[in-house]
């Protein structure tokens, strides 16, 4: 990795912290890399909203932990459900579950969707939302 900042990083520069929130493609694992995160500084704060593959989690426990960064709010990560114990130990650092969902609407169509799926499987139809490892 780079280790001076770049045209992507000077932007970040000065800046006290960054929400992301973004869908993950392939191309955007990773995006928020190790020397983006240190350009946010010693007053920079992360709040990860969207993916934990996004950011390079071992860069992001190693900036809070050796100060490169302020702190870090994080709902989602890498590994889910996994979240690394060197994040589970930090005080500068706020976990939370995946909450994003947490709207009456979205819960009311993610349980339609679960029923909608039940009654395919019992009636020996295809499923709606097959999980892709289960193809």
């Amino acid at each position: 990795m780079a280790e001076t900042p770049t045209a992507q990083t000077a932007s970040l520069e000065g800046i006290e912290g960054e929400l992301l929130a973004a869908i993950a493609k392939a191309g955007d694992l990773g995006a928020l890399e190790e020397v983006r995160v240190a350009a946010l500084g010693k007053k920079g704060t992360i709040v990860n909203i969207a993916r934990g593959s996004i950011v390079d989690e071992p860069a992001l426990v190693k900036a809070l932990a050796d100060g490169t960064l302020k702190g870090a709010g994080l709902d989602v990560f890498a590994d889910e459900p996994n979240v690394p114990p060197a994040l589970l130990a930090m005080d500068n650092v706020v976990l939370l579950p995946h909450v994003g969902s947490a709207t009456h609407e979205t819960r009311k169509a993610m349980g339609d969707l679960c029923k909608a799926n039940l009654d395919a499987w019992f009636a020996g139809k295809p499923l709606l939302t097959l999980i892709p490892e289960l193809k």
